[in-house]
């Protein structure tokens, strides 16, 4: 997709942000030159997919596929670690969705794990 074609983002107030698109066959970001999808882009295509994580996951997914491919024509020696791309393009969507007002990746408290115990009533 080309940077031209896609409409840019507005923030809250009404100025427009430039999509965090993927500069290939480098997979580098076009706006900030991170290693893609940088924090913007991940924030962006959490807004976009919102109401479809699986989506999101599944979208991530082929375009890991391709840059896997693109990245080991690119450097055979050392090729790119199958974990590390994994986590850079697909893993961190788990973790966003556990989200919640515990924050990222923590989980709620268990009564369980507490060290007090439990009140009587």
């Amino acid at each position: 997709m080309a940077a031209s074609s896609v409409p840019p983002v507005h923030d809250r107030q009404r100025r427009a942000v430039r999509p965090h698109l993927p500069m290939r066959p480098l997979w580098l970001c076009r706006v900030c030159a991170a290693a893609w999808p940088c924090q913007p882009a991940r924030l962006l295509l959490t807004m976009e997919y919102r109401r479809d994580r699986v989506g999101l996951s599944v979208y991530l997914a082929g375009l890991l596929f391709e840059a896997t491919a693109d990245l080991i024509k690119l450097n055979p020696n050392p090729a790119p670690s199958p974990a590390e791309l994994f986590a850079r393009f697909v893993g961190w969507t788990a973790r966003g969705a556990e989200s919640g007002p515990t924050g990222p990746g923590r989980r709620a408290a268990d009564p369980a794990d507490r060290d007090d115990p439990p009140r009587s009533r």
